[in-house]
């Protein structure tokens, strides 16, 4: 039982990987959020303040999430501090499009919608979680061809 496990962590390691890790960003960017609305005091009627720490949280949770995607999910081979400094503004850049996209779908369910703002951040984060998870694969994380 514990070689099946082992083979099958192996043979879906990034997609694991990228799980658990991507798992600890959305713990890290729920705390930071859940930090932030208690020391700003928002609550649903104080979308702004409710913007301003789903900003704060993402910025937090964006170099955790960089730190963690280089080195235990895609594993960059990248050395030099040019290709560290590309692959990072790549990143960076993908996560500004996915952040975006966050406050907008934050603002729309709860300001419009008027759906909790917790509830709200648990949906906008798995949707970005996966949006983010394509942009690094394909665009910032790429494997070279040999």
């Amino acid at each position: 039982m514990i070689k099946f496990a082992w083979d099958m962590y192996k043979k879906y390691e990034e997609a694991i990987n990228y799980l658990f890790f991507g798992f600890l960003a959305f713990l890290v960017n729920m705390v930071a959020y859940a930090l932030s609305i208690r020391v700003l005091g928002a609550d649903d009627d104080k979308v702004v303040l409710v913007l301003i720490a789903t900003a704060f949280a993402w910025v937090v949770s964006v170099l955790f999430a960089y730190w963690t995607n280089r080195s235990f999910v895609f594993k960059s081979k990248v050395k030099d501090k040019e290709g560290i400094w590309k692959e990072f503004s790549a990143f960076v850049g993908a996560r500004i499009v996915t952040g975006g996209m966050e406050l907008v779908i934050m603002y729309v369910m709860v300001d419009l919608a008027g759906i909790n703002n917790m509830i709200s951040k648990f949906v906008c984060n798995v949707i970005v979680i996966v949006s983010n998870y394509i942009f690094s694969k394909l665009l910032v994380f790429k494997k070279k061809d040999a």
